[in-house]
C-alpha cells in the first residue's frame, strides 16, 4: 500500500495546504485544528485518487517505460507493473477513497460549515484527480493535463488550506500560489522526460509528447522565469520579504536546472534522475519559503 499510495510524492500537496493553513492563521482567523485536518485528510484521499487511477490507467506506457528508459521517475510505483496487484483491486480502491473524500467534504461542509464553495473545490480536485488519466476523458491524452495539475498543486490546494480556515478567498494568496503552480508545471513536465519514448508508443498526447524534447525544455525554462517574477511580485504586493530570503537558494537552483535543460542534458540519464529530484526539491522549497516568510516574517 505504501508503494501503490507514492506516500513521498504526497508532500507536493500537503505543503501548499499548509501554507494556505498557516496564512489564514496569521492573517485571517485563529486555525481551527480539527477543520486543518479533516481537510487535510480530504485532500489527501484525493490525491490517492489521482495516483491509484495513473497505475491503473497509464500501466500500459509504465510497462513500457521501465525497459526503454529506466528511471526513478517512470512506470509508476512499479506494483501494478509487477503484477504484484490486479488492476481491478485498485479500482475498487479508488472507489473506497473516492467515497472517504466525499464524506470529508461533506463534514467540512455541513458540520463545520466552512462556507459554500467547499464542496465545489473539492470536486474540482476529485475531477483533475479522477480524469487525468481515466478514459474516456483522460486530460493527460488532451494536452490539458500539465495545467490542470498546476492548477491543483497551486491555486486549489493552497487556496483550500485557508477556504477552510477562513471561510472566503483572498487575493494575495490567490498571486502567491502563482510560483508554486508553475513548479508544478515544471515537476510534471520534467517527469514526462523519462517516460517519453513510451508515451510515444502508446499515443499519449501530452504536452511533451505534442511539442518534442527540445521545445519542452524551452518551456521548463519559461516556466522557471514565471515562476521568479510571480515570486517578485507577490513579494512586492505583501509577501514578507523573508520569504524571499528563504526562496534566494531555491531560484539559484531553479535557474541552474533551466540551463541544464537548454543545454539538453535531459538526454543523460542520470542526470534527468538528478533534475527530476531536484525540480521536486524547487517546488518544495518555493512553499517552505512562503511558509517561514508567513511565520516567522
Amino acid at each position: 500500500m505504501f508503494l501503490l499510495s507514492r506516500v513521498p510524492f504526497l508532500a507536493v500537496l500537503i505543503a501548499p495546504y499548509v501554507l494556505g493553513a498557516v496564512f489564514a492563521g496569521r492573517y485571517s482567523a485563529s486555525l481551527n485544528w480539527a477543520v486543518f485536518w479533516t481537510g487535510l485528510a480530504g485532500a489527501l484521499l484525493i490525491q490517492l485518487i489521482a495516483h491509484y487511477s495513473g497505475e491503473v490507467y497509464d500501466l500500459a506506457e509504465d510497462r513500457l517505460s521501465v525497459t526503454l528508459e529506466k528511471n526513478f521517475f517512470t512506470g509508476g510505483s512499479g506494483v501494478l507493473v509487477e503484477n504484484l496487484v490486479v488492476p481491478q483491486k485498485v479500482k475498487n480502491l479508488i472507489r473506497a477513497v473516492l467515497f472517504l473524500a466525499l464524506i470529508c467534504g461533506l463534514v467540512l461542509q455541513f458540520y463545520f460549515k466552512c462556507g459554500g464553495w467547499t464542496l465545489w473545490l473539492g470536486f474540482s480536485g476529485i475531477a483533475c484527480a479522477y480524469f487525468y488519466s481515466k478514459p474516456p476523458v483522460r486530460l493527460v491524452h488532451r494536452g490539458i493535463g500539465e495545467i490542470l495539475i498546476a492548477f491543483a498543486f497551486g491555486w486549489l490546494s493552497v487556496n483550500v488550506g485557508f477556504y477552510l480556515q477562513a471561510g472566503r478567498f483572498n487575493a494575495l494568496l490567490s498571486l502567491i500560489c502563482l510560483p508554486i503552480a508553475y513548479s508544478a508545471a515544471n515537476l510534471i513536465l520534467i517527469n514526462e522526460y523519462p517516460d517519453y519514448p513510451a508515451d510515444k508508443q502508446v499515443l499519449k498526447r501530452n504536452i511533451l509528447v505534442r511539442s518534442g524534447k527540445e521545445k519542452g525544455a524551452f518551456l521548463y525554462a519559461w516556466l522557471v522565469v514565471f515562476e521568479a517574477v510571480a515570486f517578485l511580485l507577490s513579494l512586492i504586493k505583501g509577501l514578507p520579504l523573508l520569504s524571499g530570503i528563504f526562496y534566494f537558494p531555491v531560484l539559484i537552483i531553479s535557474a541552474f536546472l533551466a540551463y541544464r535543460m537548454l543545454a539538453g542534458d535531459y538526454g543523460d540519464r542520470k542526470k534527468l534522475q538528478r533534475m527530476c529530484a531536484l525540480t521536486i526539491l524547487v517546488n518544495l522549497g518555493i512553499t517552505l519559503s512562503c511558509i517561514l516568510g508567513v511565520l516567522f516574517g
